[in-house]
């Protein structure tokens, strides 16, 4: 018996063992809660370095080896008067590029100020396009920075006079002084704040809203320094050579079917620039965004490093331009979205005229180094609006996200190839 017993226990266990089923979902099941899709991740990854190592090729054999370092020094030898003297402080002592900088700083202050936007106009548009977007961008920003300057202190003016009646001390003095570490930083109240060596700072530093006290670190990390700067250098070499081996070739190729308005090669080029083209900018993005500002940053001990936020994961137009340039984006917010609403206006009026004002410097930046008005990047700033309508309507999750995409990838290079054929129209007659 006891035997018999054994003999059928070995036989339940043999058959539960061959139980070789649960109750569960496939994996590529949204229901199954699986979210570990690292190999994917290094496929697509793999497939795009096979896809960029056959286009890289392809390129090679047709157009043979582009990219020429001595082409880029030759345009600032070319016409040295059509770009920023940088060459002006070569082989000074510090002490002389010390009085130089102040006296840039000041010189830009006061045009950004009392000029701007007219006398900025002549200047930049007697230099080359490239010469003229930087220069006009600087003034641009110091513009910005400027008037974030004014708008804060007005409003620090207004509570102390507020509360003069009450308040017997006066703001001028400063508080307690602070130390980070290494490196002491003393807190200012208003009007304690109004020195050039505030307001210098405040011009140089990451940032276009002007605070009194700004977040600092507490030393400058040297490595840090260093890794953004071999960021900054490889960044800049690898749009360099795209440029002038990718997009300068496929730009040339597509104006022949522009002139002949043939819509399936206009299409066709279009898609072959847009590629290069998306990489060249989410180089610029990582370039500036992140090793520029952070490198800038450090070496002010400037403790605010959001810069952006996690714009890829966008599943909105309006989540993308709120959260890939944070400087901005908090400069519209503070200056402008805000004070919009304090007088009464909707969110829906202060959104639109945020995004007027947006396509307004888009257009400026463009058509006056560019010495022609055409309107494409204004219209491609409004275009944004009903977009985000659209995608926050209809689409959500990764199917805004993939629209967000979209928009990035194919809007750019439309717009690039219209300003490339419009400018040789109007200033040589001819796209050939």
């Amino acid at each position: 018996m006891k035997y018999q017993n054994q003999n059928l226990s070995e036989e339940l266990l043999t058959v539960f063992s061959c139980s070789c089923h649960v109750l569960q979902e496939s994996l590529l099941s949204s229901a199954s809660g699986y979210s570990n899709y690292r190999g994917i991740l290094n496929w697509c990854v793999v497939m795009l370095v096979l896809s960029n190592a056959r286009l890289f090729l392809e390129n090679i054999i047709k157009y043979g080896i582009l990219v020429d370092p001595i082409q880029v020094v030759s345009l600032f030898l070319k016409d040295p008067y059509s770009w920023p003297a940088a060459w002006l402080i070569t082989g000074m002592d510090p002490g002389t590029i010390s009085e130089m900088t102040g006296l840039i700083l000041h010189f830009l202050i006061l045009t950004s100020m009392l000029v701007f936007p007219a006398a900025i106009v002549l200047t930049v548009t007697s230099m080359t396009p490239v010469g003229g977007v930087l220069s006009l961008g600087v003034y641009t920003v110091f513009f910005l920075k400027l008037y974030s300057y004014q708008d804060t202190n007005r409003w620090c003016r207004e509570i102390r006079q507020a509360k003069a009646k009450r308040l017997t001390r006066s703001y001028s003095c400063p508080s307690v002084a602070q130390s980070n570490g290494s490196a002491v930083h003393t807190n200012v109240s208003y009007p304690g704040n109004l020195t050039h060596r505030n307001m210098y700072y405040f011009l140089l530093a990451p940032t276009l809203c002007y605070q009194l006290n700004f977040p600092r670190s507490s030393r400058i990390r040297k490595r840090f320094l260093m890794r953004r700067l071999f960021e900054m250098r490889n960044s800049a070499t690898e749009s360099k050579c795209r440029v002038f081996q990718w997009m300068v070739p496929t730009i040339q190729n597509s104006m022949k079917p522009f002139q002949e308005m043939n819509f399936s090669r206009m299409v066709e080029r279009l898609l072959k620039l847009a590629v290069p083209n998306h990489l060249i900018w989410l180089i610029f993005f990582y370039w500036f965004f992140h090793s520029s500002m952070n490198f800038l940053a450090e070496l002010l001990q400037f403790g605010d490093r959001g810069f952006y936020r996690d714009w890829w994961n966008s599943e909105s137009v309006t989540y993308f331009w709120a959260n890939w340039n944070i400087p901005v984006h908090k400069w519209c917010l503070r200056h402008f979205y805000k004070p919009m609403l304090g007088k009464g206006f909707s969110k829906l009026q202060a959104q639109i005229a945020v995004f007027l004002v947006s396509a307004f410097f888009h257009e400026y930046l463009v058509s006056v180094p560019l010495k022609m008005f055409r309107m494409w990047a204004f219209m491609g700033m409004m275009a944004q609006v009903p977009l985000a309508w659209f995608v926050g309507r209809f689409l959500t999750g990764n199917y805004g996200n993939a629209a967000v995409w979209l928009s990035l990838i194919i809007g750019q290079p439309v717009a690039v190839l219209m300003y490339v054929h419009d400018y040789y129209i109007y200033h040589y007659g001819t796209t050939t």
